[in-house]
């Protein structure tokens, strides 16, 4: 007597989420490595050459310094998955499910704000008055143009230079019909990069895979060190 076959059962396809995308400013990071460099260069000289308490000063001045220039410049992102929003602030880490996002603003700074009506601010994506400043002369610059050809092919309202505003600096940009390309010369960088984050949150907000609770973690590992420096350091110039 034979007993059936067991058929084992199919392998789950699992598509796999999107990797994340990381915002950093630029500028930071050039900042940062300049800064480490300069800061090193001069605790080390002393650290070899001082004498008496300045190679213990130079210690711990290093000791203070260094986590702090990281926290500040090398250290904050934003990373944008498909469930969550994650702010890597200096000093701690904010875990945000897309769903728990109340909105996302732009002022003097670029902030997230969840339900509970906490904000959050965007170190690595900080606000540019100048880059406002720039985006909006070219605004104005490809309005202009775009006057000038519609009036060169019959005026505004006349041979298509209604028309032609359609596609031009009016098309789907100014009046929020279209969406932006990421070469859009109208808006600044930072600007973009939270429009990104908004098309994002209003895509995913009410998935439930982006729903739970927000956490914040606290960087010790930048904390403990700076506060050991300084601690090291006043007692150093105390005892000096």
């Amino acid at each position: 007597m034979t007993t059936p076959d067991h058929k084992s059962p199919a392998p789950q396809l699992t598509v796999p989420l999107a990797k994340d995308r990381i915002y950093r400013s630029p500028m930071a990071l050039v900042a940062g490595v300049m800064m480490l460099g300069i800061a090193g260069w001069l605790g080390f000289d002393a650290l070899v050459r001082g004498h008496g308490h300045t190679p213990w000063l130079a210690l711990a001045g290093m000791l203070m310094l260094f986590p702090l220039i990281v926290a500040f410049t090398l250290r904050p992102a934003v990373f944008a998955g498909e469930e969550r929003l994650r702010v890597r602030n200096p000093f701690r880490v904010v875990t945000l499910p897309w769903g728990e996002i109340e909105f996302l603003r732009s002022g003097f700074t670029n902030e997230v704000v969840a339900k509970s009506g906490t904000k959050y601010q965007l170190w690595s994506v900080p606000v540019s008055l100048r880059a406002r400043k720039k985006a909006s002369r070219n605004q104005s610059r490809a309005v202009a143009q775009a006057a000038r050809g519609g009036a060169g092919r019959g005026g505004l309202f006349g041979g298509g230079g209604l028309g032609s505003f359609g596609g031009g600096a009016f098309g789907g940009d100014v009046f929020g019909n279209g969406s932006r390309t990421a070469a859009d010369p109208t808006r600044a960088e930072t600007d973009k990069i939270m429009d990104e984050l908004r098309e994002t949150l209003e895509r995913r907000s009410g998935e439930s895979a982006a729903q739970g609770g927000v956490t914040v973690r606290w960087a010790y590992e930048v904390v403990a060190p700076a506060a050991a420096g300084a601690v090291l350091l006043a007692i150093l110039l105390a005892t000096g």
